[in-house]
């Protein structure tokens, strides 16, 4: 090939690298930082119903199905919760039978497409679980903020906030568990969740503005009597609340942090996202990117703040290797940084913020743990 014709090709192709990029950015931006809360986040795959027994559900085999624990599966009109994989069990070698704990709505026939989720329960607290809770309205930066509260008489509350995918439905795993330890919670909606603020342009920002909807909780709690409160956050929601810890002026009420499946470094998750959602890989860094400029993201994410000497309360995080969003060598370092404030509690097989749902007990045992000298 010529030189100038060679020349000619290589700008051809870096422009043409270039384009891709910018428009791969605008589209991650969207599909990523507009992710509309309570719809699945990319990388799992749909799965088929083949037959339900009682107690049964036969599923496709995948390793998300194979996933142990206890999980919900939603499609289109339905939503039920699974246990672990029967063994034992009669069933073609292309699927597996998981133990069907509960349909909450909808009906599960054979054929019916559906997804692995984390989330167990559907509705309020009281619609899905029978609790009792009030709904409340936090005033915030953008407008107010709906949340749920359920009452305890312990003087240290938890503050929950779910993170990316999710609404504050999510917490609810959770909340038998924290009921009968008769603490209140309070379940935050932040902006972009239904009924909430629309955020400025539309795009989230991985914490680094919702930190202060996390903020608003705290003053609300004070404000309502908590003398100290627990901030328990998964996802971008375990970032809020390590911002919210560094930076609130109530920093004082926070006696501790419980972060699950924590984004400590925005472009390993920007990356896992776009990688999730089939981007060619060359153009993942390109993409992760732009999607930052999109969003004015600040450079180094939560890195910097997460540094151990930002840690300055009990801390228990509950991590594992298997996250591909949020990657669990920042999760190692922050808690070698300050093992006298930081736990890790590792949990395999666990995709991200579905660390409660791979081992329910050993989960709950960390955490009362962790509470009981709060308390």
């Amino acid at each position: 090939m010529r030189p100038v014709t060679a020349t000619a090709a290589a700008v051809t192709t870096l422009i043409g690298v270039g384009a891709a990029a910018a428009v791969a950015g605008r589209y991650a931006g969207d599909a990523t930082l507009k992710a509309s809360p309570g719809r699945a986040l990319p990388g799992d795959p749909r799965l088929t119903v083949h037959a339900t027994a009682a107690g049964q559900v036969t599923l496709t085999r995948a390793l998300a199905s194979r996933r142990p624990g206890t999980y919900g599966i939603e499609g289109p009109g339905v939503h039920a919760i699974v246990g672990p994989v029967l063994e034992g069990v009669s069933h073609p070698a292309d699927t597996l039978v998981r133990r069907l704990e509960q349909v909450g709505h909808g009906a599960l026939e054979p054929g019916t497409r559906v997804r692995m989720t984390p989330r167990l329960h559907t509705g309020t607290p009281t619609e899905a679980l029978g609790i009792d809770h009030e709904d409340v309205s936090i005033p915030g930066e953008l407008g107010p903020l709906p949340a749920w509260l359920v009452p305890g008489p312990r003087d240290t509350w938890v503050i929950a906030v779910h993170g990316l995918g999710a609404t504050r439905e999510h917490p609810m795993n959770l909340l038998p568990f924290l009921h009968g330890r008769r603490m209140p919670v309070l379940g935050l909606g932040y902006r972009g969740d239904p009924d909430a603020p629309r955020p400025p342009g539309g795009l989230g920002h991985l914490g680094d503005s919702e930190w202060r909807d996390l903020d608003a909780a705290v003053r609300f709690a004070v404000g309502r009597g908590a003398v100290s409160v627990v901030l328990l956050g998964w996802s971008t929601g375990a970032a809020m609340a390590l911002r919210t810890a560094a930076n609130s002026t109530l920093r004082d009420r926070i006696s501790g942090l419980v972060l699950d499946s924590p984004v400590l470094d925005q472009d390993a998750t920007l990356r896992g996202l776009a990688a999730a959602r089939h981007t060619p890989g060359p153009l993942v860094p390109l993409v992760a990117r732009a999607a930052r400029g999109r969003a004015g993201l600040a450079g180094g994410g939560l890195i910097t703040m997460a540094r151990a000497q930002a840690v300055r309360v009990p801390t228990l995080i509950l991590h594992g290797p298997d996250d591909t969003l949020a990657p669990w060598g920042p999760s190692r370092a922050l808690a070698a940084g300050r093992p006298e404030l930081v736990t890790l509690h590792t949990v395999l097989d666990a995709p991200h913020a579905a660390m409660w749902n791979a081992d329910p007990a050993g989960y709950e045992e960390a955490l009362r743990r962790f509470l009981t000298p709060l308390l």
